[in-house]
C-alpha cells in the first residue's frame, strides 16, 4: 500500500485515472486499492480530493461508456468475448442477464461492487438497447459510489492503513514466505475450480442441418424447439423459429415443469 501511494503522490492523478480506466474496460487492475491509497495520499496532502474524484470518476464513464457502446453494435460478442475468459462462461453471461432481470438499471449502481458484474454491466446495458442518457446517468451514480466509498475509507484510516503497510514490511522474509504460500493457494484453488467445471464449458450442439432434417421426417412430431432467448432480444413481435414455443430463461426452474418428457427438446437461443 505504502508503495501503490508513493507511486500516486509521485505521478499523480495520470496513474490512479488510468487504473481506474483499465479496470472499467476489463482489465485486472486494482482500482479499489488505488482509491485506497488515494484517500490515504488525500489525507496526508499530496493530492487534493476534489481532483482525484473527478478524474476516477471521468475515467471509470470512460471504460464504461466504450464497453456500452460496443455492446450496443455487437450484441453479447463482447459478452461472450469476455465471459470466455472466466471459468464457467454460460454461468457468467446468465448471472449478468439474470442481475439485469432483477435489478434493472440499479444494476449500473451497484455493479462497481460485484466481482464479475462489474466489467459485464456496461456492454449488457448496451446490448439491452439502454438509452445512453439513461446510461450515463445510473453510471455517473455507480461510479461516484464507488469512488467515494474506497477513497472515503483510505482517507478515514489513513494512518491505519501505513502502519499494515510498515508492519508487513518490517515482517521481511516471513511475510514473503505468506504471500507466496497464499499465491500458490489461490493457484491450486483456480485449477480446482476450472476443474469442477469444465464439462460445463462444452454445451451439446446440434447443426442445423440435422434439426431441419429430423423436422422433415415421420417422426417430427416427437420433436419440440424451444426459444430460450434473453429477454433483452426476445419480445411478442420477435421473429421465431415456426413451431417452436418460448420460455423465459430466468425462470427455468418453473418452465422446466411445463416442458413434455416425451419428446426431444432443442434449444436455441442468441
Amino acid at each position: 500500500m505504502d508503495d501503490l501511494s508513493a507511486l500516486i503522490a509521485r505521478h499523480g492523478y495520470s496513474l490512479l485515472g488510468m487504473i481506474a480506466f483499465l479496470e472499467a474496460v476489463g482489465f485486472p487492475m486494482p482500482a479499489a486499492l488505488a482509491l485506497l491509497a488515494a484517500g490515504a495520499a488525500c489525507a496526508y496532502g499530496k493530492l487534493n480530493p476534489f481532483v482525484a474524484i473527478g478524474v476516477s470518476v471521468v475515467a471509470i464513464l470512460l471504460g464504461d461508456s466504450i464497453l456500452f457502446l460496443v455492446g450496443r453494435y455487437t450484441g453479447w460478442g463482447l459478452l461472450g468475448l469476455l465471459c470466455r475468459l472466466s471459468v464457467n462462461p454460460e454461468s457468467c453471461i446468465l448471472r449478468s442477464a439474470e442481475s439485469f432481470y432483477r435489478r434493472g438499471k440499479m444494476t449500473l449502481v451497484l455493479a462497481k461492487f460485484i466481482p464479475g458484474i462489474n466489467t459485464m454491466a456496461p456492454p449488457l446495458a448496451g446490448s439491452m438497447k439502454m438509452r445512453p442518457q439513461q446510461f450515463l446517468q445510473f453510471d455517473l451514480a455507480g461510479a461516484s459510489l464507488y469512488v467515494l466509498a474506497y477513497g472515503a475509507l483510505g482517507f478515514a484510516f489513513s494512518d491505519f492503513l501505513r502502519t499494515i503497510t510498515h508492519s508487513i514490511a518490517s515482517a521481511g522474509h516471513a511475510m514473503e514466505m505468506v504471500v507466496a504460500l497464499g499465491i500458490a493457494a489461490y493457484v491450486v484453488y483456480r485449477i480446482w475450480i476450472y476443474r469442477k467445471y469444465r464439462l460445463y464449458r462444452i454445451v451439446p450442439r446440434v447443426p442445423v442441418q440435422e434439426v431441419a432434417r429430423r423436422l422433415t421426417a415421420k417422426d417430427a412430431s416427437n420433436i419440440l424447439l424451444v426459444d430460450v432467448r434473453s429477454h433483452g432480444y426476445y419480445d411478442a413481435d420477435a421473429s421465431r423459429i415456426k413451431g417452436s414455443i418460448r420460455i423465459e430463461p430466468n425462470n427455468l426452474l418453473e418452465e422446466i415443469k411445463r416442458l413434455p418428457k416425451d419428446r426431444e427438446i432443442y434449444l436455441y437461443c442468441t
